[in-house]
């Protein structure tokens, strides 16, 4: 099962773990998405993304208007949302322009701390 874990982290530490793997010369297998606070990892996966996320994932390369039956939503709606999460790295779209979240799960991690 291809997972990806989104995470909660700074720019710094993203950079450091870039320069560690980039050192050791061997590819991470954990794929990772990155947001430096939860109010922004928050902001970009709203209740109806993570919805889409969910209809999209395992299933391959769909079109937007396959996306949005999936998710059971306007095309219209699922455009923005789609839009959004490719700007995150969240989808991808392929070289025909379909567009896909290329994993089969996701986990969120991050710890919330007394302030």
């Amino acid at each position: 099962m291809k997972t990806v874990t989104l995470d909660i982290r700074t720019p710094r530490e993203v950079s450091a773990e870039f320069v560690r793997v980039w050192k050791s010369r061997k590819a991470d297998p954990n794929a990772r998405i990155s947001f430096a606070t939860p109010e922004l990892l928050w902001k970009v996966l709203t209740a109806k993304r993570w919805e889409l996320i969910k209809a999209m994932a395992g299933q391959g390369p769909m079109t937007l208007r396959e996306a949005a039956r999936r998710a059971d939503r306007d095309v219209k709606a699922v455009h923005g949302d789609v839009h959004a999460l490719l700007a995150a790295g969240i989808l991808r779209k392929d070289a025909d322009g379909k567009i896909e979240f290329p994993f089969d799960a996701v986990h969120v991690d991050f710890k919330l701390k007394a302030a």
